[in-house]
């Protein structure tokens, strides 16, 4: 006989730390179920980010490690790989190259450009010689690159070679830089009268490497406390901060990964593995994800430097792993569907029959022995065909969307949680453990609490789980915030709790999920509390929506949106209705038909995907603008920067407020 529900036992994925004792207004602190005893720091001999890169060349030797794509007449081939052995090599001669150009121990050297082995060789001299690494991301503006600069008194910058010339220009306002270092074999020669006329030197890599050769004296290694990083937060608003990460900080989370694969609650990786690496190594997401490969001598194939061809070099690769925000699993399901609904009749019975089938199974397996050859294979090939397990951060993901890949990828699908100040260190999600709608458990290096936040009515007394702001103390947690004081008491208190700023709970189980944010949350003149990234979470699963932003004004009783459509999708839909055909994507978003009735969809979605009336958006703008890096609407992370979108909509967001037009 099965036991009544009240009495079946449930799995505790976390457990209280040990000795401690709940505090008024905080829940007691939770820690990963297998490794409770303590905090993970680092394995035998291996304490520093260097010793990282010595364990994977010990492994690796002469195999594949770094992999770029061939180029034929301007036409990407196949990839072509350079041994672990022998990047040890260039990254040895490469350090002192640098050393003997005049860095020194715990200065700053800047890097600015996309990924590619250049700029993991550079990370990796860094890490040997305790110089501090610092990205300057590829589409950083100037004032922010001017604050970063200035702010570490920074000289040395490795570049690629279309950022050299927007440096020399920008030394005026980077009076500390004095050598270049670019990436690229070549780079426009007529550069260097006017670099020499400001005071800046230029080099080229290998010229570095080459001076490095013949330097025997072995200088000194690594010191756990050494500051391994200064990466800074891309930050929706204000200006970006500092975060101190030491050497030994970063092993702790690389450690954690290792150890979870081990311990079977998370996925392992070995030196058969393969990564694409596309996400923006300035972030701590992909330096994590690639300090795991670099630990188990796994090979690393660099995309080209664009996303729109992603996807191209991703089918070259077939990478066994693969990283990524939600962003881009967003797309993929969007357009997955549209595709299936798009070829209909017997095609669209069998997907759906197939999808049904294994999500019905999801809580046991993501395999079909039947579906996952007759149905899905097609779209696993979009991978590449090898993916074993993926993995989402950076944001969280919608639980429809986390099903969509574990059915159609037929893979495991991990959800990780972290922030730069933590060198991403806070949680995974559990091997075997298909339960959407949370971010999973504590990184072994860390322990979690939750505290009260009465203002927003959380507290760790809820009912039926404990809610409040979510605190992570441990072997990961930043040092401080560079030069910043004030920012670093405000977000690391005296126990040494850094306080991210998320709301959580602890469900029923001890799995952490995600519900709300202190900032990103407004009140409505009738009282009604909006989280606006839980609507745009909604309407961005909509077939022709691409990107949505939520407004709403606290004098205000209703939310407006902007709501920039999905090309293909907006363009396939005018076409079947003759008065839209012959419009082109710009006129059709101005269109004012158009914005009704896609107003009028998106009320009736947001109404089946369970959003309250207040919840749902009155008026929307129409835009054919992409939210981008380039255009100062989204992080490098791809995160939404409200006020900047605010302000660029200002005009169009009054005017829906005051019931105007835009035609």
């Amino acid at each position: 006989m099965a036991a009544p529900p009240s009495m079946v036992t449930l799995p505790q994925f976390t457990v209280p730390a040990p000795g401690a004792v709940k505090k008024d207004g905080e829940t007691v602190p939770r820690r990963h179920f297998k490794f409770a005893d303590r905090l993970l720091d680092h394995p035998d001999n291996v304490t520093t980010m260097w010793d990282v890169f010595l364990h994977g060349n010990k492994i690796s030797g002469d195999n594949d490690f770094l992999g770029v794509r061939r180029m034929e007449n301007g036409e990407p081939k196949e990839y072509i790989w350079e041994s672990s052995n022998s990047v040890r090599r260039r990254v040895e001669n490469y350090a002192k190259g640098l050393s003997k150009l005049g860095l020194g121990r715990q200065e700053a050297l800047g890097v600015y450009g996309v990924n590619r082995p250049e700029w993991t060789m550079t990370e990796q001299a860094c890490y040997r010689q305790a110089f501090i690494i610092v990205a300057l991301y590829d589409t950083l503006g100037e004032e922010a690159i001017e604050y970063i600069v200035n702010q570490t008194e920074m000289k040395y910058i490795v570049a690629t070679a279309d950022k050299v010339k927007h440096l020399i220009n920008l030394k005026s306002i980077l009076p500390s830089i004095s050598h270049i270092i670019v990436m690229d074999e070549t780079y426009d020669k007529t550069l260097d009268a006017a670099a020499s006329e400001v005071g800046v030197a230029i080099q080229t890599f290998k010229d570095v490497e080459k001076l490095g050769e013949d330097v025997t004296e072995e200088t000194e290694l690594p010191k756990p406390e050494d500051i391994a990083t200064i990466c800074y937060t891309s930050g929706t608003t204000g200006a970006p901060k500092g975060a101190v990460l030491t050497q030994a900080q970063s092993v702790a989370v690389i450690y954690s990964i290792v150890a979870v694969g081990s311990a079977d609650t998370f996925a392992k990786v070995d030196h058969t593995d393969c990564y694409v690496s596309y996400l923006p190594l300035a972030h701590v997401f992909e330096r994590a994800a690639q300090g795991l490969f670099v630990y188990n001598g796994a090979s690393i194939g660099y995309y080209q430097g664009n996303t729109a061809t992603l996807l191209d070099d991703i089918i070259e690769l077939k990478p066994t792993v693969f990283c990524s925000v939600p962003r881009l699993f967003n797309r993929i399901y969007d357009k997955v569907l549209s595709g299936v609904k798009a070829k209909g009749g017997i095609a669209a019975t069998l997907f759906f029959t197939a999808f049904n089938s294994k999500k019905a199974n999801l809580k046991t397996t993501t395999k079909h022995w039947l579906w996952d050859r007759l149905v899905f294979g097609q779209i696993r090939q979009r991978l590449g065909g090898r993916i074993r397990f993926i993995l989402s951060g950076s944001a969280p993901v919608s639980p429809d969307v986390i099903d969509f890949m574990r059915i159609c990828f037929s893979a495991d699908v991990y959800e990780g949680y972290g922030q730069t100040e933590n060198f991403c260190g806070s949680c995974l999600t559990v091997s075997k453990d298909n339960t959407t709608g949370v971010v999973g458990i504590p990184f072994p290096c860390s322990e979690i609490k939750l505290v009260d936040v009465p203002d927003m009515e959380y507290t760790s007394n809820d009912q039926p789980f404990p809610r409040g702001e979510i605190c992570i103390r441990g072997n990961s947690v930043m040092r401080e915030y560079y030069k910043n004081p004030e920012k670093t008491a405000e977000t690391l208190d005296e126990d040494g709790w850094l306080h991210t700023g998320d709301i959580g709970l602890f469900d029923e189980c001890g799995r952490l999920s995600i519900i709300d944010r202190l900032k990103n949350i407004f009140k409505l003149s009738q009282g009604e509390y909006i989280a606006p990234e839980k609507i745009e979470g909604v309407y961005q699963k909509h077939e022709l929506v691409a990107q949505a932003f939520v407004y709403g004004d606290s004098l205000q009783s209703s939310l407006v949106g902007i709501i920039h459509p999905d090309k293909d999708e907006l363009t396939k839909w005018a076409q079947s209705k003759p008065e839209f055909a012959d419009k082109s994507f710009e006129d059709l978003c101005a269109d004012a038909e158009v914005n009704k009735q896609l107003l009028s969809a998106l009320t009736a979605y947001g109404k089946s995907n369970d959003l309250k009336g207040f919840e749902q958006v009155k008026k929307i703008f129409v835009t054919p603008e992409e939210f981008t890096v380039e255009n100062d609407l989204l992080t490098p992370t791809f995160k939404l920067k409200r006020e900047i979108a605010k302000k660029k909509f200002a005009k169009e967001i009054d005017a829906m407020y005051a019931g105007r037009t835009f035609n």
